[in-house]
């Protein structure tokens, strides 16, 4: 779940920095400087627009490659198994359902419980397991995470995703622009061009930006999770849904992530005070008493 978060705001993050300078090599910039007097505002939104969404959907248009990749996942194109086999009964099932195109189903080779889905077509999307959740879990919960994925990909969250980040990038980009220009003219007294202090300001001002600008999209990525356990929950029942959950719950102090991923495991894991505002994912605890409180 926590998965493909992680690859999305990744790629975005890296992508946004190579356009970045490669604006900044090209000479681009010099658009915001008018005359040498000031900002042109209008010309400086569309730059940060055009470079804020690049970021954010060339991160989507290569979400399934990258996951692959990162994972190592091999997609199932005949089953070998009938674990395999089951996995792609249950999975076109639940799309079906759902009302969307078959997703690839692929496993990779990991003992951490968790599962994601990515792509940028909810009608051509990837839904993926690792080997730790096919053999700590019962059918039952499998099926519930599988139901959970399922319902991320119809919800079109990872498109939702992308449009978010990409307004949240241009106001990012935007903002640290003028920041720069106003202490590079107000302190630095630069007349004419963007002296040094206009670059290193903006700089840091964009990863302070950033770093606040998260917040606003782990807060909405906490709410797509309820969504999704309530998609989950219709897809392969409520009881199913919640187990699934507890026994993330029960796991939730051993992962077994890289230490550059650990807080994109399938569970969340744990956070609280400010930590907790970076959170892609609401604590277990509040997931299982949400459906708890669903009627039957």
């Amino acid at each position: 779940m926590f998965t493909r978060i992680a690859l999305f705001l990744g790629t975005n993050i890296a992508v946004l920095f190579v356009l970045n300078i490669t604006m900044r090599l090209l000479g681009i910039e010099s658009i915001l400087d008018e005359q040498g007097v000031g900002l042109d505002l209008n010309a400086l939104l569309i730059f940060a627009g055009v470079i804020g969404f690049s970021g954010s959907l060339i991160s989507l248009a290569i979400s399934k490659w990258t996951a692959k990749r990162m994972t190592g996942a091999k997609v199932i194109e005949r089953p070998r198994n009938e674990a395999e086999a089951w996995l792609l009964d249950t999975v076109a099932g639940q799309a079906r359902r759902a009302g969307i195109g078959m997703p690839e189903v692929a496993i990779y080779d990991a003992p951490d419980v968790n599962a994601f889905a990515t792509g940028m077509n909810r009608n051509n999307a990837l839904v993926a397991v690792s080997t730790g959740l096919l053999g700590s879990m019962t059918r039952d919960e499998a099926e519930a995470v599988l139901a959970h994925e399922v319902s991320h990909v119809a919800n079109g969250d990872m498109v939702t995703m992308a449009l978010i980040q990409g307004v949240v990038n241009t106001f990012v980009i935007f903002l640290s622009r003028v920041i720069g220009h106003v202490v590079d003219r107000v302190v630095f007294k630069t007349e004419r061009g963007h002296g040094p202090a206009f670059w290193i300001t903006s700089i840091i001002a964009e990863l302070v930006l950033a770093v606040l600008a998260s917040i606003i999209v782990m807060w909405f990525s906490r709410r797509r999770e309820f969504r999704a356990d309530a998609g989950g929950a219709r897809l392969a029942g409520r009881e199913k849904m919640i187990a699934a959950l507890e026994r993330l719950q029960a796991n939730v102090r051993q992962p077994h992530l890289p230490d550059q991923m650990a807080a994109f495991g399938i569970s969340g894991g744990i956070g609280t005070g400010l930590k907790r505002l970076f959170m892609t994912h609401p604590p277990l605890e509040e997931r299982i008493a949400a459906l708890k409180a669903r009627s039957s």
